[in-house]
C-alpha cells in the first residue's frame, strides 16, 4: 500500500465513521431517534466535525484518551513511544485519581510540628497561619511539606520500533503520519509507515475502568522489528512533568506472576504505595522482562491485540479484551455527547464561529477526561502534572460549575463528596483560627492536608464555592434531597464567612481581612490587607444562598449572617472605577498594577452583581480592554470578562474577550488551552469557557428573556443549542 492509498483508506474510513468493524456495526444500529433525542441538531456531524487530525508529530499536540478518573495521553504513534522528545512539550502520562505518592523523609519532617505565624486582624485578635518564615532552615522544610504527595505516572506502554539494522527509531524516522481521534467514541486511530512498511496503532480506554485497549497492525510485528514496551516507573518529586522517574531503579519493586497462557500480572511496590497491573492479550504472543520494571510483548503474527489494566487493590480475574473495552468506550462517549447539551454555530454569518465551535467541543472532550473525577482535578487533569499533581481548590469551580449548566450536573457532583472527607478536618481549622464553621484548604491532595505555604495559608475565595456547588446542583434537581445533602456544608462555610467577617473598632462595616490574599494574588502583603473586591461581593452573594436555603428548609433567617450580610464593606471605587481591593486602590493609576487575575470585574460576571453598579462596572471594563497587561493574565480571565460584558448587556465585547488574540488564550489543535512555561496546558481555561458560552447562549438567572442573550442578535450570530440551564 503507498502513501496515496494508505492516507486515502484512512480518510475514508474516518469519514464513515469506521474506525474499526465493531464501530461501523454499532453505527449502524443506533437509530437518529437515539443520536438525536431533539431531532434539532445532529449531534454526531456537530463533534465529528471537530475530530483533532494530525499529519506531522508536534510534542505540544498530545491526544489523550480516558474516562474521567483514568487518562492515557499518546504521542503520534498512538502510544508513548517518543517519551523524552514530548517530556519538552505536553508530557505523556498514564494518571488516575487514585495514584499518589508520599516521598520519603529522611529528615523526619512532621507537618504537626511546623510553627505557626500569628497575624493580627482588624480587631487586633492575633489568629495562626500555616504558612512559610523568612528562614532557610523552615522554608525547605516548607517546601518539603508542600510537596510530600506526588501524582504518579502508572505505566508506560509504547512501541519498540528497530531499523533492519537493530538500531532504534527516532520521532523523525516516522513518516506520512495521519492521527486522528473520533470525539464520538473516544478512539483514536493512528497510521504511518517506518522503514516503507505501514502501521496502524487503535487506541481507546475502557468507559469505566482504569483500562487502555491497542490494536496494532504492521508486519513489520512478525519480523520482530515492531515490539510493544511495557514499564512502570518510579514516582517523580518534580513540581510538573509526567510523574515518571526512570532514573532510579533500585528504589522501587515489580513483581511479575503470570496469570494463564495470554496474561501477565505485575505488583508495583513505591516505597508505601501499591498498586497492581495486568496485560492481557489476544492470539500468539509472549511477554519477558527486557530491564528492569520494562517488558516486551512480542508476535509471529501482523497483529497485536492487547489491554493493559491498572488498579489500587488486586486485578479481577475477568479484564476485558480489546474489543469489550472498544465498545466501552464507544458507549461512554456516545452517552456522554447524547444526553448533555450541545451549541451549534454553523449557521453563523461571522467568520468565528467555527474557532469557537471547535472549542467549545473539544474542552468538552478533554474536560470530561481531566476534570469529571472522583476528586477535585488538578490544574492540567490527569494529562500530566502541575504543583506535584495537587488540586486548588479555588479553581475546581472553574473546572467542573459549567457541568451542571451543560446538563450533566453528576459529573460536578462525582468530586462533592470529597468535601464531606475532609469536612471535620476543615471545622478543625476554622476552630484552631478561632472561627466558626469550617475553613476549607486551598492546595492539597488526596488527605486535604494544607501545606505552609502563605497564599494557601490567605486565599479565601475557594470557601464560597461551597454555595455555588450547592445552587449549582439544586438548580439541576430542586428537591428536598438536593437540600438535605448539602446542606450542613454550606450552613457551616456561611458560619465560617461570617465570623471571618469582623468589624472593626467605630467603624459600621464588616471587614474582610487581614490578613487575605485577593483572588488576583497581585498584593504581597496579605498580613495587612483587607476588602478585595472579589471576596466582598462573593462573601454577600454566597451568605445570601446560604440564608435562601434556612428559607426553603423551612427555617428562619440566620440574623448574624443577615448582619453581616447587609453591612460589608462597600466595593472600593476609585476616579469612577472598581479597583483591587480598598488597599491596594492603585489598579489603574500606579504602573504595572494593571497585572494578573482582573477579578474586579467578578462581582457583575461571575456573580449578579448585587453589590455593584452598572455603570461603574462598564467604565471598568472598557478600561481594562486598553490597559490591562495581557501577557499576565491566565486562561480563566478571558471568560470571565465575557461573562460580565454579557450581563452588561454587550455580546459583541463579550465575544471579543472570549476570543481575544493572545498567548495564554490560545486553544493548540489538540483543544488545550496553551499557558507557556512550566504550565504547557490550562484546563481552567476550558472550563471556563464552557460556563460562559452556556452563561451567553442560555442566559442568567434574572437574565433577559430572549433567545441567547450573550451573542449579538444583529443576524451575524446563530445559536442553537440543547439542554443548557442558565447560569446563576
Amino acid at each position: 500500500m503507498d502513501r496515496r492509498d494508505f492516507i486515502k483508506y484512512g480518510m475514508t474510513a474516518l469519514a464513515a465513521g469506521a474506525i474499526m468493524p465493531e464501530t461501523r456495526e454499532a453505527n449502524a444500529r443506533m437509530s437518529e431517534k437515539t443520536l438525536n433525542p431533539t431531532g434539532e441538531i445532529d449531534r454526531i456531524a456537530l463533534v465529528r466535525r471537530h475530530n483533532p487530525s494530525f499529519t506531522k508529530a508536534d510534542v505540544m499536540n498530545v491526544l489523550t484518551v480516558g474516562n474521567g478518573n483514568f487518562a492515557f495521553g499518546m504521542d503520534i504513534t498512538g502510544l508513548q513511544t517518543f517519551e523524552a522528545e514530548y517530556n519538552s512539550g505536553i508530557p505523556l502520562s498514564t494518571m488516575s485519581h487514585w495514584g499518589w505518592h508520599d516521598q520519603l523523609n529522611p529528615k523526619g519532617y512532621v507537618p504537626a510540628d511546623y510553627p505557626y505565624t500569628m497575624i493580627k486582624d482588624c480587631q487586633g485578635r492575633e489568629v495562626p497561619y500555616l504558612m512559610v518564615k523568612n528562614t532557610p532552615e523552615l522554608e525547605a522544610e516548607a517546601n518539603f511539606l508542600y510537596a510530600l504527595t506526588t501524582r504518579i505516572d502508572l505505566g508506560k506502554v509504547a512501541l519498540m520500533l528497530t531499523h533492519a539494522d537493530g538500531k532504534p527509531a527516532s520521532l523523525t524516522d516516522i513518516e506520512n503520519p495521519l492521527q486522528t481521534l473520533d470525539l464520538w467514541t473516544g478512539i483514536a486511530d493512528n497510521r504511518f509507515t517506518f522503514d516503507g512498511k505501514p502501521i496502524r496503532v487503535v487506541t481507546c480506554c475502557h468507559g469505566e475502568r482504569d483500562q487502555i485497549g491497542v490494536r496494532i497492525e504492521s508486519p513489520l510485528i512478525s519480523s520482530g522489528n515492531l515490539k510493544v514496551l511495557i514499564g512502570y516507573p518510579y514516582a517523580s518529586s518534580a513540581w510538573n512533568g509526567n510523574g515518571a522517574d526512570w532514573s532510579q531503579p533500585n528504589a522501587y519493586d515489580t513483581q511479575m506472576s503470570r496469570n494463564g497462557k495470554n496474561r501477565v500480572d505485575f505488583h508495583c511496590i513505591l516505597d508505601v504505595t501499591h498498586y497492581n497491573s495486568a496485560v492481557v492479550w489476544k492470539g500468539e504472543a509472549e511477554l519477558t522482562p527486557s530491564q528492569p520494571h520494562q517488558y516486551t510483548l512480542a508476535s509471529g503474527s501482523s497483529i497485536m491485540e492487547f489491554v493493559v489494566a491498572f488498579s489500587p487493590v488486586k486485578m479481577e480475574r475477568d479484564i476485558p479484551d480489546f474489543s469489550k473495552t472498544l465498545a466501552s468506550s464507544e458507549n461512554h462517549w456516545r452517552h456522554y455527547w447524547t444526553k448533555g447539551g450541545v451549541v451549534d454555530l454553523s449557521e453563523s454569518g461571522d467568520e468565528r464561529w467555527k474557532e469557537l465551535e471547535r472549542r467549545i467541543i473539544l474542552s468538552q472532550y478533554l474536560i470530561h477526561i481531566n476534570s469529571s473525577g472522583e476528586l477535585p482535578p488538578q490544574e492540567t487533569g490527569l494529562t500530566c502534572n502541575s504543583w506535584f499533581g495537587k488540586f486548588h481548590l479555588e479553581m475546581h469551580w472553574w473546572h467542573e460549575a459549567h457541568f451542571a449548566l451543560w446538563g450533566r450536573p453528576e459529573l460536578l457532583e462525582r468530586s462533592l463528596p470529597f468535601y464531606e472527607r475532609i469536612f471535620r478536618a476543615a471545622e478543625a481549622r476554622a476552630s484552631f483560627q478561632g472561627f466558626k464553621g469550617a475553613r476549607w484548604p486551598k492546595s492539597c491532595g488526596p488527605s486535604g492536608y494544607q501545606a505552609p505555604q502563605d497564599i494557601e495559608a490567605c486565599l479565601v475565595w475557594q470557601q464560597p464555592h461551597q454555595m455555588m456547588y450547592a445552587e449549582l446542583a439544586y438548580q439541576a434537581h430542586p428537591n428536598r434531597q438536593t437540600l438535605e445533602l448539602y446542606k450542613e456544608r454550606v450552613f457551616q462555610t456561611a458560619e465560617f464567612l461570617s465570623s471571618f467577617a469582623k468589624r472593626p473598632p467605630n467603624s459600621r462595616y464588616y471587614q474582610l481581612g487581614p490578613p487575605i490574599m485577593g483572588a488576583g494574588e497581585v498584593y504581597s502583603d496579605y498580613p495587612h490587607q483587607w476588602n478585595p473586591t472579589f471576596e466582598l461581593a462573593y462573601f454577600h452573594w454566597a451568605l445570601n444562598i446560604a440564608q435562601l436555603w434556612r428559607e426553603r428548609l423551612g427555617l428562619p433567617a440566620e440574623p448574624h449572617w443577615e448582619g453581616v450580610k447587609n453591612h460589608l464593606s462597600p466595593l472600593t471605587v476609585r476616579d469612577g472605577l472598581y479597583v483591587e481591593s480598598e488597599t491596594d486602590p492603585h489598579t489603574f493609576d500606579k504602573p504595572g498594577q494593571a497585572v494578573s487575575h482582573p477579578c474586579l470585574v467578578a462581582p457583575f460576571g461571575i456573580l449578579d452583581g448585587a453589590m455593584t453598579n452598572r455603570e461603574t462596572m462598564r467604565s471598568t471594563i472598557d478600561k481594562i480592554k486598553n490597559v490591562w497587561n495581557w501577557d499576565t493574565t491566565w486562561g480563566w480571565d478571558y471568560p470571565m470578562l465575557a461573562m460580565t460584558a454579557a450581563r452588561l448587556g454587550d455580546p459583541k465585547l463579550a465575544l471579543e474577550f472570549l476570543l481575544l488574540n493572545v498567548t495564554k488564550n490560545t486553544y493548540l489543535p489538540n483543544g488545550h488551552n496553551f499557558q507557556g512555561g512550566p504550565l504547557p496546558l490550562y484546563l481552567p481555561g476550558n472550563g471556563g469557557l464552557l460556563y460562559a458560552v452556556a452563561l451567553m447562549a442560555a442566559g442568567w438567572r434574572g437574565g433577559p428573556k430572549k433567545h441567547a442573550p450573550g451573542f449579538p442578535d444583529d443576524g451575524s450570530w446563530v445559536v442553537k443549542h440543547e439542554g443548557l440551564l442558565p447560569a446563576l
